[in-house]
């Protein structure tokens, strides 16, 4: 466990967080008495995290304003020794905040971003940075960057490419190069938009990671929230259950689960145990009320990671 790790490269977007959750059932169009949480986040900033958290040696690449988010940003990476000396700082235009509604339970309902800022994490930002991916182990990348640089990456990135499809709407970005692609990690709605397979039960979800494995993908992982994970590479193909939880905040799991992933591909996990690992990250995250759990270790992982359900392979 303590063997040094090698090294990731995340590209994405960073914002602040606000996040409100009422105490008791959403009542449209009123003032909901509740909770109101201001924290940092964006996919990209939350992968680099719970990859710094994993003991993962962690390089971001990503674009924020000249403002007090962005000196809150630059304050946690440090702390978290995540190298931003590459970051893109803009002056002029507002580090990106995404706010967002979740109910009673921690389920989110509903948000708004605003994150223009990411389009400046451009193809020629990322050509500037090539020596920097060249030099990664992995490279794991959001879809909210612009369309052209998630086709930089894939032309021009010689490690293994990760991506979080984000959602069915930015998924699209990357229909033309899945090939290119060693690891995808989208939800159901996200592989029913990129495969053409319309998902409706266990059988439907195969058939949309067979469809994307013939699209060029190296492995794929299809979340299917509570009810686990369906995972899939060349000769293996099987269902993880979630781990066990007490689910606090939602938010989040997917962007710890990404981290998983990682950590389990420079362990050397072969699919089962990267499921189990990634899933219990995110089941972790999931009973914390930020965004990224603190606590969330590789420890206290491989710890869930032991509860985890009977793997049904495929």
């Amino acid at each position: 466990m303590e063997k040094r790790r090698r090294s990731v490269t995340v590209v994405g977007g960073v914002n602040v967080d606000i996040g409100g959750r009422p105490f008791r059932p959403l009542i449209p169009r009123d003032s909901n008495p509740g909770t109101v949480r201001v924290s940092l986040g964006g996919v990209g900033r939350n992968i680099a995290h719970n990859a710094a958290l994993l003991k993962i040696p962690v390089r971001f690449l990503t674009a924020f304003g000249i403002d007090s988010h962005a000196l809150a940003i630059e304050a946690s990476c440090a702390e978290l020794q995540i190298d931003i000396h590459r970051a893109r700082k803009v002056p002029g235009i507002s580090t990106s905040t995404y706010l967002y509604l979740s109910d009673e339970e921690g389920n989110m309902v509903l948000a708004v971003s605003d994150m223009e800022i990411c389009r400046l994490i451009d193809a020629a930002y990322l050509a500037e940075q090539q020596d920097i991916l060249d030099r990664a182990e992995i490279v794991a990348s959001d879809t909210n960057i612009p369309e052209e640089s998630v086709r930089y990456l894939a032309d021009h990135v010689r490690a293994p490419l990760f991506f979080d499809p984000v959602s069915v709407a930015k998924a699209g970005k990357l229909r033309s190069c899945l090939d290119r692609i060693h690891t995808l990690k989208p939800n159901l709605a996200e592989a029913e938009a990129l495969s053409g397979v319309p998902i409706t039960d266990r059988d439907s979800i195969v058939r949309a990671g067979e469809a994307l494995l013939e699209m060029g993908l190296t492995r794929v992982f299809i979340s299917a929230g509570a009810d686990g994970v369906y995972a899939a590479e060349d000769g293996h193909r099987g269902f993880m259950p979630s781990c066990p939880a007490h689910p606090v905040n939602a938010t989040g799991a997917g962007d710890s689960f990404m981290a998983g992933l990682i950590y389990a591909y420079l362990e050397g996990m072969n699919l089962r145990d990267t499921a189990a690992f990634a899933a219990a990250a995110a089941a972790l995250t999931v009973e914390s009320e930020e965004t990224v759990n603190p606590d969330l270790s590789p420890d206290a992982v491989w710890e869930r990671a032991g509860e985890a359900g009977q793997w049904r392979a495929v």
